[in-house]
Parts: C-alpha cells; sequence; structure tokens
C-alpha cells in the first residue's frame, strides 16, 4: 500500500501539470489497487483529498477521461464513498460527458453515476432535473449495437423509472419505441427480463402506455404467450407470466384499453378471449382481469354480454370451484361484477344464472373472493325487484352476509355485506325479505351502517330502515328498540355535519316509526321536537319541508 500512498502523491501532481503519459500512468495503478482491494483503496483514496482533483479531470478531450470515471465507478461501489463523490463535486461534470461520442467514456460515466446515486431517491431526482433522460434515450438509440451501452442504459431507466418525477419526462422522449425496437432482437431471457424491468413502471403511466401500445410492444407480448404456453421450463414459465401481466397494465390506460378494444373486433381483444378456456393457470387470471379492464365503460360491457363472454366467464368459474385458484376466482368475479353496471346487461346476465354461479362461492374463506362475490350480486340486483326478493329470501346468504357484516379485521368485506342488506330490501321491497333479515339477526348492522362515516352508505341504510319500518314494523321493533335506533337517529339530526340528504331520511323514519309504542315512546322522551323546528329554517329546501311535517306529525303524537 505504501506504492498507493505514492501513487496519489504522483497523481495530485500530474493532475494539476496534466502531463497525459504520467496521468495516465498513475490511473492505471490506482485501478490495479481498487481491483485488488477496492475497500481499503477506495479509504486511502478518500483520506488523500484526490476526489476534489477529479472534477477538473472529467473533460471530454482528454484521452484519460474514460479512466478517470472508472475510478469514481469503483470505489462509488462502496456507500461510504458516495457522499465524498457527491460533495467533490462530481455529478455535473459526469452528466455533462453523456453528451461524449466516445463509447468507453460514456460506459463510465454511466456506471459513474449509477453507481453514486444508487438507492438515493434524492440524487436521482437531481439527476432527472439535469434532463439525463433525454440523453439516455437517445444514447440506446445511437448505441444500441453496444451490449455494455445499451445495458448501462437499462439500468439507469430501471432505476430512475420507480420515481414518479421520471414518467413525464419518459413520456416526452421516444423511449416506448426504442425499448420496443430492443426488445424485438433479443432471444436471451435474462435480456429480455431486463426491458420487461424497466417496460413494468413505465407502463403505469397513462401517456406510456399508449405509446407502447403503438409502439407494438402488444404483438411482441402476444407472441410471447403463443411461444411459451406450454413449456414448463422454469424460465419460459417466468416470461409467460411476465408478458400477460404487462398485457394486463397496459389495459389500465382508458385510452390504450380502448385502442386495443377496436370496437370488440380487435385482434388483441380476440386473443385475449382465447385465454380464458386455456388450461393455464396463469393465461386464465390474465384473460380474465384483462375483460374486467375491458369493461370499464358502458359500451365494451353491453358488446361483451351478447357476445358470450359471460358464459366464458361463467365455465371459467366453475372449473375453479372446489379448491379452486383463488386469484383466478377474484378474477373472474371482478370481470362479471363490471359487466353487471350496465342496466341493460342485468337482465341478461340474471336470465344466463350468474347468480347461481356466483353464489357458489358462498362457503369461500378469502377475502378478497368474498369482497367481489359481494359487489357482483349487489350490481346484478340494482333496480331487479325479482332478483332481490329471491336473494334476500335465500336464508343462506342472508346469514352468511350477517356473519360477514362482523368481519372487522376486513373492512372491505364487512361494507360490502352491509351494502348487499340493505340493497336487498331497497330493491325488492318485500316484506318476506325483511323477514327473512330480522330471523337471521340482520337488523342491528343496518343500524350501525347508519352511523358510517360514508354518506352514501348512511343513506343506504336509512332508506332500508324506512322500509323495514313502513312494512314489518311489528316483526322488527326489537330489534330497532335494542340496537338503539332512536337515539342514533337523534343524533345525526343534532350533528351540523350531517349531510342534507341523511338528515331528511332521519325524519322519514322518525315519522314511520311512530307506528310503534316502545320505539314512539323513546322519540317522545328524547325531545326530537327541538332538534326537528331548528331544521325548519335549514338551507336545503326538501329538508325544511320534510322539517315542518315531522313536527307536525310529532306535535299530533304527542
Amino acid at each position: 500500500m505504501d506504492n498507493l500512498s505514492d501513487t496519489l502523491k504522483k497523481l495530485k501532481i500530474t493532475a494539476v501539470d496534466r502531463t497525459e503519459d504520467s496521468l495516465e500512468g498513475c490511473l492505471d495503478c490506482l485501478l490495479q489497487a481498487l481491483a485488488q482491494n477496492n475497500m481499503e483503496t477506495s479509504e486511502k483514496i478518500q483520506e488523500s483529498g484526490i476526489l476534489q482533483l477529479f472534477a477538473s479531470l472529467l473533460i471530454p478531450q482528454s484521452s484519460c477521461t474514460a479512466k478517470v470515471a472508472n475510478i469514481i465507478a469503483e470505489v462509488a461501489k462502496n456507500e461510504f464513498m458516495r457522499t465524498p463523490c457527491v460533495d467533490a463535486g462530481l455529478i455535473s461534470p459526469l452528466v455533462q460527458l453523456l453528451n461524449s461520442k466516445d463509447q468507453e467514456v460514456l460506459l463510465q460515466t454511466g456506471r459513474a453515476l449509477g453507481n453514486i446515486c444508487y438507492d438515493s431517491h434524492s440524487l436521482q431526482a437531481q439527476l432527472i432535473n439535469m434532463g439525463v433522460i433525454p440523453t439516455l434515450v437517445k444514447l440506446l438509440g445511437i448505441h444500441c449495437q453496444n451490449a455494455a451501452l445499451t445495458e448501462m442504459c437499462l439500468v439507469a431507466f430501471g432505476n430512475l423509472a420507480e420515481l414518479e418525477s421520471s414518467k413525464e419526462q419518459f413520456a416526452s422522449t421516444n423511449i416506448a419505441e426504442e425499448l420496443v425496437k430492443l426488445f424485438k432482437k433479443q432471444i436471451e431471457h435474462d435480456k429480455k427480463e431486463m426491458i420487461f424491468e424497466v417496460l413494468a413502471p413505465l407502463a403505469e403511466n397513462d401517456a406510456i402506455k399508449l405509446q407502447l401500445v403503438e409502439a407494438g410492444l402488444v404483438e411482441c407480448l402476444l407472441e410471447i404467450v403463443q411461444q411459451k404456453v406450454d413449456s414448463d421450463k422454469e424460465d419460459d414459465i417466468a416470461e409467460l407470466k411476465t408478458a400477460s401481466d404487462l398485457m394486463v397494465l397496459l389495459l389500465l390506460g382508458d385510452e390504450s384499453m380502448q385502442k386495443l378494444f377496436e370496437g370488440g373486433k380487435g385482434n388483441v381483444f380476440q386473443r385475449v378471449l382465447s385465454w380464458i378456456p386455456s388450461n393455464n393457470h396463469q393465461l386464465q387470471l390474465a384473460g380474465a382481469l384483462a375483460i374486467a379492464n375491458f369493461a370499464r365503460n358502458d359500451g365494451n360491457c353491453i358488446h361483451m354480454v351478447d357476445n358470450g363472454i359471460v358464459e366464458k366467464l361463467m365455465d371459467l368459474l366453475d372449473r375453479h370451484v372446489e379448491d379452486g385458484n383463488v386469484t383466478v376466482q377474484h378474477a373472474a368475479l371482478s370481470a362479471l361484477r363490471n359487466l353487471a353496471i350496465p342496466v341493460i346487461n342485468k337482465a341478461k346476465m340474471l336470465s344466463a344464472g350468474v347468480t347461481e354461479a356466483v353464489l357458489k362461492f358462498l362457503k369461500s374463506e378469502m377475502p378478497p373472493v368474498q369482497f367481489k362475490l359481494l359487489g357482483t350480486l349487489r350490481m346484478l340486483i340494482d333496480a331487479q325487484a325479482e332478483a332481490a326478493e329471491q336473494l334476500g329470501k335465500n336464508v343462506k346468504l342472508v346469514e352468511r352476509l350477517v356473519e360477514w357484516c362482523e368481519a372487522k379485521d376486513h373492512a372491505g368485506v364487512m361494507g360490502e355485506s352491509n351494502r348487499l342488506l340493505s340493497a336487498l330490501i331497497r330493491h325488492s321491497k318485500s316484506k318476506d325479505v325483511i323477514k327473512t333479515i330480522v330471523q337471521s339477526g340482520g337488523i342491528k348492522h343496518l343500524v350501525t351502517m347508519a352511523t358510517s362515516e360514508h354518506v352514501i352508505m348512511q343513506n343506504e341504510a336509512l332508506v332500508a330502515l324506512a322500509l323495514i319500518a313502513a312494512l314489518e314494523l311489528g316483526t322488527a321493533e326489537k330489534d330497532l328498540e335494542s340496537a338503539k335506533l332512536v337515539q342514533i337517529l337523534h343524533r345525526l339530526l343534532a350533528d351540523e355535519r350531517s349531510a342534507p340528504e341523511i338528515k331528511y331520511n332521519s325524519m322519514v323514519l322518525i315519522c314511520a316509526l311512530m307506528g310503534s309504542e316502545c320505539l314512539h315512546k323513546e322519540v317522545q322522551d328524547l325531545a326530537f321536537l327541538d332538534v326537528v323546528s331548528k331544521l325548519r329554517s335549514h338551507e336545503n329546501k326538501s329538508v325544511a319541508q320534510q322539517a315542518s311535517l315531522t313536527e307536525q306529525r310529532l306535535t299530533v303524537e304527542s
């Protein structure tokens, strides 16, 4: 290591004199020492203060520039050297060197910047602000024959693409075109994998999704699927998964999705359809998720239901009832739920037997499946009185809903169960449904739902409770009393933060409860008149009118 100390001293002198030959000799010795013991050599370099001189050596016209950049890249492999490199002002001259024509300079400069900024979001953000993204994309286009430089660019893209601030800059370059061009040339799995790792974070951006679709990425992905679908080699299975996942990601953008749907006639849409009946779980999953993504507007949903997609999804679900694949169940139910949103599709899906197919999963213990099952049923019965009545009289279903209303660990399942209970009453307006829900112990959950933090859920609960009070008050009064409904209504009316529709529906409900002796007594004991009379001057006309009617009713009944 004494030789190293001599080299460092000599380097200080030659760095100032700029004698190229002796400078080159010193740099070679340093690189040799780093190759033998990187950490110890890096410590000596830091102690010597030589880093400060490196900034002045990073000049485009010097023959030593590549070696200086290489030394910086090597020392910056050590975490303790990264801040000293930044403090020595090396980032700015290195970024300037990305405009060099020399491929070795470019390679070592890229390595140096990559190592200095490794794992540091703030330094990577600084690089983005200095405009390295357009420069690197240009380099990839010019030097696509140089494997080492290409790899350097891809590693840099992979790191920078993790930052949200990079996406806009990437979108203003032709990165999509360059990556797809590069992808088409690759034969080796590792190289494709490397490009995939850049594509995935970039494809989260909607503008880039569209650019990737226009650059022909989808055709590449479909080709991979076709080639690898029957293979049982580990690399091929991984590639198939990555390609089909990326395909689904591209469909999350509205414009890219619509472009690929092509009115349901598109080649891509047809190919994705063929994945659903396949025997490959990964393809079944991607196919169902793709349909769920295509089903994001009414036009697409109506077209798909008219062209038999529901039967394909039901067949898929059937294959996964016993010990089925949970992710496939979840994806197929997601697709059915989205397809059931347009009013015109509901009756068609009901008569195709979707309810029966979905109810087979009632015994599932997996919250994601439970959540989608509930959402699908709720969409199907919206304004479908007959279906709502049929489901609402299904004791097994109602008992399971009541059980899930207590799933404290799974807020989504709990919320959806409450909403479906309320929907069964609101859409069926059936005494039998109300009796089934009372007998299964569902009333207390609807009362609790009226205190939800979501106005839409509060409202749904109040409307359902008003129907219960109007149609089956005698059957439900005990449960309404023990759930403290009257006290809750008093609180909702007195609370200034309650939305106008909540106040309105609470008063409608109060009037409906007057037919029960025990609840009527509770209303009298709580001095409702004071709260209601204040609402007569409410800025919302409907609330003010309902307050007058409720006040009259309370006065007469007292």
